[in-house]
């Protein structure tokens, strides 16, 4: 199971970026949960994290996978990165892109740490089922 930092913990970012390639193509399973991990944080600024893929590592597609909406608190934020529709997917990266407004310093700066895990097949079997449920 495939179970990597595409971010370092403790990671500061004050600029918009991007992660390391990360190599997927040896994952059973298409499925993967990504978390962003917010650590430090100042008022009045906020990141927006996406998800990218590539066949070859070099090569990114011009339109993320998924994307979290910006995020103005600590805290930890899930993701589902389903790629069953995207069969060339073969490498992963974080890109994200970070805004200070208001008063003082303009520059942003967080802490953060972005974890991929692959889902097994038989996690998203039984979330189904429990969500079929409760409908």
């Amino acid at each position: 199971m495939l179970d990597a930092f595409l971010v370092p913990f403790n990671s500061v970012v004050t600029a918009k970026g991007d992660s390391e390639a990360l190599d997927i193509s040896g994952a059973a399973n298409p499925v993967f949960l990504l978390t962003l991990s917010v650590g430090s944080i100042v008022e009045q600024e906020s990141i927006e994290l996406s998800v990218f893929t590539s066949a070859d590592g070099a090569t990114w597609e011009t339109k993320p996978v998924a994307s979290l909406p910006q995020k103005f608190y600590v805290g930890e934020y899930p993701l589902l990165v389903d790629l069953s529709a995207q069969p060339n997917a073969k490498f992963l990266r974080a890109h994200w892109e970070v805004t200070r407004w208001g008063r003082g310093p303009t520059t942003p700066r967080f802490e953060i740490a972005v974890r991929v895990r692959e889902v097994s097949r038989e996690a998203l079997h039984e979330a189904t089922a429990e969500a079929q449920t409760r409908r």
